[in-house]
């Protein structure tokens, strides 16, 4: 069934695609693929593949992007929730070609073998991943990788941590020196050390004297373990948690707590009203609409894309007044002018040491996702260059100031 349906999807294309560059898409991208032989049918539907559901702060934030850009595209939205990263994918990745979709994407690490398997077994449907790194290696016309410079954002957080911490030591509650923040991290993968690293450095930019513990939980979602993070990172003399783990786990041990919190993926607000200043997330509608715009033009969607402040892609909530520093907003503003403008780089390399040492060069495994061996510099011009070589964060250097507490994951 599944193979019929995809042969009578490829009669009724009518475009053959060129290269991607109508105006009113989304720009940015690390490299374009050739020529598709694929176009949009005439009712179009897309289907998506979330890791979890609306619980997940993760999921909620590339459902809401998945609702509103295809509102306002005009297409319909064929929504698969819970997916794991197994087998189980590829099945919901040929169930959504059965139903008809030109465009499937999913949005966890994990699934990207399986979509490439199913990439490869339906060539005639665009296959979009958010988070993989296989897509300039793998060489197929209808896989694509997308993510986002997600460390600029979280950079901006840590700006707002680092004036709270800065308020509070002024207040008398703790001393410079004892200003250390708590970060409760998923796994010990790249993106999550690019961002814990990204949000470190935008606080020590406001508080030079500011540290970090690190813990990891081993899961994506774990609402007991990430809580229980938290509360053993606060217990250990953090000041202020932030995270990069889905639940609302480290948000309510703060809360609990009142230890001020800083989230990801969206405002826990409503629920920690005394203890969330902001928080940073990646804004997926831009990239949804890009992919949806190119098949419908009959134009090819970049192999690996990367969104950014500037296209709308890299977003932050509302600062919660209540809990943050006075003039926080302010600051955010004028940071992100710099970000944008290049006067300022997050990955500084003048603004912190390995080791000790000034990190002047580091060969960064960009090519693959095998265990590194060291194929392309990316320390040029003063700074690590993340995310230009290749979508998703390959920085994965740990830097002095940041303690890492278990490693195991």
């Amino acid at each position: 069934m599944k193979k019929l349906t995809a042969l009578l999807l490829a009669l009724v294309m009518v475009f053959a695609l060129a290269a991607c560059g109508s105006s009113n898409s989304a720009p940015a991208a690390n490299g374009s693929a050739a020529a598709d032989d694929a176009a949009a049918p005439a009712d179009m539907k897309v289907g998506f593949i979330f890791l979890h559901d609306e619980n997940s702060t993760y999921d909620l934030n590339f459902l809401n992007a998945a609702k509103a850009a295809c509102e306002a595209e005009g297409v319909e939205a064929v929504i698969k929730t819970n997916v794991p990263e197994g087998q189980e994918c590829y099945e919901t990745a040929a169930e959504l070609v059965d139903a008809g979709c030109s465009i499937v994407f999913a949005d966890s690490f994990g699934h990207e073998d399986y979509m490439i398997q199913a990439a490869k077994e339906f060539p005639e449907v665009q296959f979009c991943h958010a988070t993989g790194t296989k897509a300039h290696t793998e060489g197929l016309a209808n896989y694509h990788n997308a993510f986002a410079s997600i460390y600029e954002g979280r950079f901006l957080a840590g700006v707002a941590a680092g004036m709270k911490l800065n308020e509070m030591i002024e207040a008398g509650e703790f001393t410079a020196d004892e200003a250390k923040m708590g970060y409760v991290g998923a796994y010990t993968y790249a993106e999550v050390i690019s961002g814990y690293t990204s949000f470190f450095l935008g606080a020590r930019s406001v508080c030079p004297t500011v540290t970090m513990d690190v813990t990891f939980t081993g899961s994506w979602y774990d609402e007991a373990a990430e809580k229980e993070a938290a509360t053993k990172l606060i217990d250990g003399g953090c000041k202020l948690i932030s995270q990069h783990a889905d639940s609302m786990g480290a948000p309510t041990a703060c809360e609990t707590a009142g230890v001020p919190d800083v989230s990801y993926n969206g405002s826990t607000v409503d629920a920690c009203p005394n203890t969330f200043i902001v928080s940073s997330r990646i804004d997926w509608t831009p990239y949804m609409q890009y992919m949806i715009q190119c098949v419908k033009n009959g134009e090819a969607i970049d192999t690996d894309w990367t969104g950014t402040l500037e296209t709308g892609s890299v977003v932050l909530t509302d600062v919660n007044e209540a809990a943050a520093a006075e003039g926080t907003a302010e600051a955010i503003a004028d940071v992100t002018a710099k970000l944008e403008s290049g006067e300022l780089h997050v990955f500084d390399v003048s603004t912190f040491t390995v080791d000790g040492a000034p990190l002047d060069s580091y060969m960064a495994d960009v090519d693959t996702d095998e265990a590194f061996e060291g194929d392309t510099e990316v320390v040029s011009d003063g700074y690590f260059h993340e995310s230009e070589f290749r979508s998703a964060p390959y920085f994965d250097v740990q830097i002095d100031g940041i303690t890492l507490l278990d490693t195991s994951f």
